[in-house]
């Protein structure tokens, strides 16, 4: 891809895109190796810790380790930004600074709460921007290689870049899901709700039925989980089951007994009265039989406020 060109992909069989890697973390370790393998010359990353020396060695054999300036230099047709979400406006504006940016030059960026705003220096000086977000969760290890096909990308660019930014995608074999630069926060909120809360809800559940005696919690939780996720993604509201969607505050009570004196308390308490609003809306609880539940739920969030303050 010669500057100034109109997508991600050469004419020229032989010719290869030039690519650098800032920040060989767990995600652009991964993206680097995955465009290597789609044929892009991934021939520089940086990285300041041992983990990502160990990343770019394993990952990116053959690649350079080179200063973040380095890495933008060489990388004269893709420049992935892969650093986190807080550091990212840094070093794109001292990249800028810098003069290491060309015009022509695609600057993509891997945040998924970030859209093209903080990639504005690297605009002005003729880099063309994206907003580059894998829907994915990373280890930063080989295997997360395998799980890279066919996942969805959020992806921010201007109408020129837009043919640029769907090359990239389908090169990494995934699918663009274009997202307005105005909701970039919101698209990343859900994912981040729904992605690492849900680890936090399995941890929590598993930490529970090891205070209740179970030797192996994963043993229990996997088919419940497994099924409950799958039926939640095919049915939406209507796979909800369980002591809330049937209004059973009883039940609800003895839970919030034995959770106690337990950090997983509060949470179980929003999330139930989130749950009894969503049954309610979804006419799965009549709001009659949702009363005393209700009733219990906000007794319980009055007195875990109480315990904060």
């Amino acid at each position: 891809m010669a500057p100034g060109a109109g997508g991600c992909r050469t004419t020229d069989e032989e010719q290869t895109l030039r690519t650098g890697v800032i920040a060989a973390g767990r995600v652009g370790a991964v993206l680097g190796a995955a465009l290597a393998a789609a044929g892009y010359d991934v021939g520089a990353a940086s990285g300041a810790s041992d983990q990502a020396r160990h990343r770019i060695h394993t990952m990116l054999p053959g690649t350079r380790h080179l200063p973040t300036d380095e890495v933008a230099t060489a990388a004269t047709d893709l420049l992935v930004v892969a650093v986190p979400d807080d550091a990212l406006a840094g070093v794109v504006s001292g990249l800028a600074k810098m003069g290491v940016l060309r015009p022509g030059q695609v600057v993509a960026h891997t945040s998924g709460a970030h859209g093209l705003g903080v990639l504005a220096p690297a605009a002005a000086v003729g880099c063309r921007p994206v907003a580059l977000h894998p829907a994915m969760t990373f280890t930063g290890t080989p295997a997360d290689l395998g799980r890279l096909p066919g996942i969805s990308y959020g992806v921010t660019a201007p109408d020129g870049v837009r043919e640029v930014a769907a090359r990239l995608v389908a090169d990494l074999g995934g699918t663009a899901e274009w997202i307005a630069d105005e909701a970039r926060a919101l698209y990343h909120a859900a994912l981040a709700h729904g992605a690492n809360h849900l680890v936090t809800l399995v941890n929590e559940a598993a930490d529970r039925l090891r205070e209740a005696g179970l030797r192996d919690p994963g043993l229990v939780l996997r088919p419940l989980l497994t099924a409950g996720l799958a039926n939640a993604l095919s049915m939406g509201d209507g796979a909800l089951t369980g002591p809330v969607s049937r209004g059973d505050a009883g039940t609800i009570a003895r839970h919030l007994r034995a959770l106690a004196g337990t950090p997983t308390l509060a949470a179980y308490v929003a999330l139930a009265h989130r749950t009894a609003d969503r049954a309610i809306a979804a006419g799965r609880l009549r709001p009659a039989d949702a009363a005393v539940l209700l009733e219990v739920l906000g007794f319980a969030e009055q007195a875990t406020a109480r315990q904060l303050l």
